[in-house]
């Protein structure tokens, strides 16, 4: 704070878009100020997303695994499940993470305040703290990251037996019938963690394919496996109706030829999407333009039409991802500290932590195929992979898709264990303008899965070691 008693920067919203950000601009030097709603840093993703999310679907996992050990020599007793001790451990992990972040907070001397932040103009705002008094402050600079909520449906009831990715993380009981109203990657993220758990669970959607926005070879996998773990799949199908009594939820429903269906659950998660958070902060009080989905509109630098004010994260624009929330505060950190710096990644990285786990990066073929591209396509099968097999995982599918012409990486997809922690590599690769026989070439550790991506690469030159691909057609 300066002298006259304006803040430097002010960083409204403690997720992944926003700490980083405060944490970066501490580190340059600043007088950072950050507000949230929290006690402490972490916003949706470490409260309410992306980590407990994880923690049971690695709870899932072990039990999956529990299950399967029998097929190679190794057999347990029948798993118990503990519904209130694994609530209890998930939270921890949420506690830990989330008091973490606090206390780097305080070493950086960020100066920390809960609350809830409006725009008075675009040099002030007011906090409505937890401890209902108020605060006004003179900034700056401000930095918008209030992240995004799980979309509604209108015809859902209100009603504690009709979830959305918050009521399921919960984790409240374990259901014996659940309906996952859409096939998205939160959807199918849940629904296979409740079906590990015990639920029979049903998923619907709307458009002819789960996981619409990933290629159909990379889905496939993950489809065969939900075919074996979910009571029904029902794709092309709009729900109609939802009721809500007090113990179970009728949900009516339209198949692709006009059949009615009508089935009882004990609980419903709705999964359609997140909406930005860009209501209710005083946006209309300053020179801020929101776009018709509710988006702030913002330049290469994450800075809007009011010049004192940034943006970042979901509120700014697909992908609503937190990884590229963190991208975009760095930029938006550097363009306010006077830096030469512009959003523009050639690729940003998108993983389902399903199980079989689906990653992509660059463009999909079916993207390329759209554009109109000369690519050829080289798919590496798991079930040629020694290190897939010793898993007892062959399941798997690793491609990458490269510019004809000049061997250019564009697009890498993997499916398989552990896809999430490979795709960082054909991110590198895209990023760096590299050709696949820079990554055939490079030397991968062996047995590991990562060599899927070196012998995928070795496709798209003509030969791959363990595994004889058909020629790749013209695109």
């Amino acid at each position: 704070m300066d002298d006259t008693g304006v803040r430097e920067l002010v960083v409204i919203g403690g997720g992944p878009g926003g700490y980083p950000a405060a944490f970066y601009a501490a580190d340059l030097g600043m007088d950072v100020t950050l507000i949230d709603l929290e006690a402490n840093p972490g916003g949706v993703c470490l409260y309410r997303g992306c980590i407990p999310s994880k923690a049971l679907l690695h709870a899932a996992a072990v039990l999956g695994e529990a299950q399967h050990a029998h097929e190679f020599g190794i057999t347990f007793g029948e798993p118990t499940l503990d519904v209130g001790k694994l609530r209890s451990w998930k939270q921890s992990v949420v506690d830990k993470l989330t008091g973490g972040l606090g206390q780097l907070a305080k070493s950086r001397k960020v100066h920390y305040i809960q609350g809830r932040a409006r725009f008075v103009d675009g040099t002030s705002l007011v906090v409505a703290r937890q401890d209902g008094s108020e605060e006004t402050i003179r900034f700056k600079t401000a930095l918008l990251a209030t992240g995004s909520r799980p979309a509604r449906i209108p015809i859902a009831p209100e009603s504690p037996l009709v979830m959305d990715s918050t009521g399921a993380l919960n984790l409240e009981d374990v259901p014996e019938r659940l309906l996952v109203i859409g096939g998205g990657y939160i959807g199918l993220e849940l629904g296979q963690a409740y079906a590990a758990f015990g639920s029979k669970v049903s998923v619907v959607e709307m458009l002819p394919q789960l996981m619409a926005g990933a290629d159909a070879d990379l889905v496939k996998p993950l489809l065969t496996k939900l075919g074996k773990q979910f009571e029904a799949i029902m794709v092309e199908t709009r729900v109609e109706a939802i009721e809500a009594g007090a113990t179970d939820v009728t949900v009516r429903m339209q198949d692709r030829d006009g059949k009615s269906i009508v089935e009882t659950y004990n609980r419903v998660l709705i999964s359609v999407g997140r909406k930005p958070n860009t209501s209710d902060l005083g946006l209309e009080k300053t020179k801020v333009q929101v776009d018709k989905q509710g988006f702030v509109v913002t330049n290469a630098q994450r800075q809007t039409d009011e010049t004192s004010i940034f943006a970042i994260g979901d509120i700014a624009g697909q992908p609503m991802l937190a990884h590229k929330a963190t991208y975009e505060g760095k930029i938006a950190v550097e363009a306010i500290s006077g830096r030469r710096s512009v959003y523009d990644p050639a690729a940003i990285p998108a993983v389902v932590f399903t199980d079989p786990e689906i990653a992509w990066t660059g463009l999909t073929e079916s993207e390329a195929r759209e554009a109109g591209l000369d690519i050829q396509v080289s798919k590496f099968p798991w079930a040629a992979s020694g290190r897939s097999t010793t898993l007892g995982r062959s399941d798997g599918l690793t491609k990458l898709l490269a510019d004809r012409e000049t061997g250019r990486v564009l697009g890498v997809g993997i499916t398989g264990p552990g896809a999430g922690e490979m795709i960082a590599e054909g991110t590198l690769a895209i990023e760096m303008g590299a050709v696949a026989q820079d990554l055939a070439q490079t030397i991968h550790a062996h047995p590991t899965l990562s060599e899927t991506v070196m012998e995928a690469a070795e496709g798209i030159l003509g030969h791959a070691t363990h595994f004889v691909a058909k020629k790749t057609q013209k695109t």
